[in-house]
Parts: C-alpha cells; sequence; structure tokens
C-alpha cells in the first residue's frame, strides 16, 4: 500500500534514529507539532471512548481524502497520535480500512514500547476514524 508523504517522512525520521531514547524524544516532538483542537471541538462528541488518556478526534472528508486532527491530555499519546495521523492523512474510507497499526509502529520501531493499554486506546482511535469514514 501507497504511504502518504508525510507518513515517508515519519518513517525516515525514525529509522534513522539508533535507540529508544532518541525515539523518544522525536515522539514527543512530533506530538508538540499537532495542530491545537479549537476549544468547541474538545467536546464529548469528539472524544474516542477507549483511550485511558483523553483524545479528541475530527476527521473531514476532502476531495474523497480524509483529513484528521487530534490532540490528547498524555504527551506520549499526543506523539503516538501524530504519528497515526502522520500514517492515516490523505487515504480514502478503503485505504483506511487496510491500515495496519501494530505494523505501522513495528516499522518506526516503536512496537515493544507500546503497552497494551496505549496499543488499545490507539486502535480505538483508528477505530473511530474508520467509523467517521464508513
Amino acid at each position: 500500500m501507497n504511504l502518504p508523504a508525510e507518513a515517508v517522512n515519519v518513517l525516515q525520521a525514525f529509522q534513522d534514529l539508533p535507540g529508544w531514547e532518541q525515539r523518544a524524544r522525536l515522539l514527543m516532538q512530533w506530538g508538540e507539532r499537532l495542530p491545537p483542537l479549537a476549544d468547541e471541538q474538545m467536546c464529548e462528541a469528539n472524544r474516542v471512548h477507549g483511550c485511558e488518556s483523553q483524545v479528541w478526534l475530527v476527521g473531514e472528508l476532502r476531495e474523497g481524502h480524509w483529513q484528521f486532527s487530534a490532540n490528547s491530555d498524555a504527551r506520549l499519546i499526543r506523539g503516538l497520535v501524530a504519528l497515526l495521523l502522520a500514517r492515516v492523512n490523505g487515504l480514502s474510507a478503503a485505504e483506511l480500512l487496510q491500515v495496519d497499526l501494530a505494523g505501522w509502529f513495528n516499522q518506526l520501531g516503536l512496537a515493544r514500547q507500546l503497552s497494551s493499554s496505549r496499543s488499545n486506546g490507539l486502535n480505538a482511535v483508528l477505530q473511530r476514524m474508520r467509523e467517521l469514514a464508513g
């Protein structure tokens, strides 16, 4: 499957790093770069259920391709969500269904650091994206 340009950039950045500490630092930087959601978007209707941390997600279909925005109250989760957005933004609804979340974080060298609760939370975010695109 073709990766969006942003996902290719993420992959190159993470694969060039030798260790977990550098990846963790880069992960936090990606989270800090997430554009903030407007206050009215951080409402219960946009909250993703199934995450231990609070995560808000909004999606918009533009010319057949989905663009998602998200935020979280937890720094690490915000970074992970930012990397997920890089992977999915610009995809069609059909392509969204084929995204392999575990495979993506494995490629980034981050899979071992995903606890089961974080992994479940990210799966909930991806599932919500698929519902919005459905």
